[in-house]
């Protein structure tokens, strides 16, 4: 079961779009790194506009939202290490972020964050180009629209036809 954690607006709430919300659980792998680098006081000066008023007037060498905010993040991390139960954790980081983020600078975290996920999901093989053109030419004949389909149907091919060899042999 994921829990959603929303965004507590700092000014007015938009009246259409997707709310934002805060880490989820499963999202943490990729986040972790991304928001370590994103509160750095030397991001703070370069993306003023991500962070909260109160961020961004703190004394540098001496700010305690940043040291708490380092705290909370790598209490999440040890219990993420751990494998515990992680909710009541990450509930006081994500509070601590609301507080930390300005609601422009939490919609920017989220969207380079949804990169990040779609890169991982991706993977690139290089092939040679007799190769492709020999892929292409079946995705013509079986009439696929893509490459992962001409793939998946190539080896779903190659897969049936292990399986009547070995009944045939059996």
């Amino acid at each position: 079961m994921s829990y959603k954690h929303p965004w507590v607006y700092h000014g007015e709430s938009p009246k259409a779009g997707r709310k934002l919300l805060l880490l989820q659980v499963d999202e943490l792998t990729f986040a972790l790194p991304l928001i370590y680098r994103l509160i750095h006081p030397a991001e703070i000066a370069q993306k003023s506009d991500w962070f909260s008023s109160r961020v961004v007037t703190a004394d540098e060498k001496q700010n305690r939202e940043y040291i708490s905010l380092v705290e909370l993040l790598q209490g999440v991390t040890q219990e993420r290490k751990k494998l515990t139960n992680l909710i009541a954790p990450l509930m006081r980081l994500n509070q601590s972020m609301n507080q930390y983020f300005s609601d422009y600078g939490w919609r920017m975290v989220r969207k380079e964050l949804s990169q990040i996920k779609k890169r991982q999901k991706k993977s690139h093989i290089e092939l040679s180009k007799d190769l492709i053109v020999k892929l292409k030419a079946y995705m013509e004949q079986e009439r696929l629209d893509s490459f992962d389909q001409t793939i998946d149907n190539l080896l779903s091919e190659v897969e049936s036809f292990k399986a009547s060899d070995f009944q045939q042999y059996s």
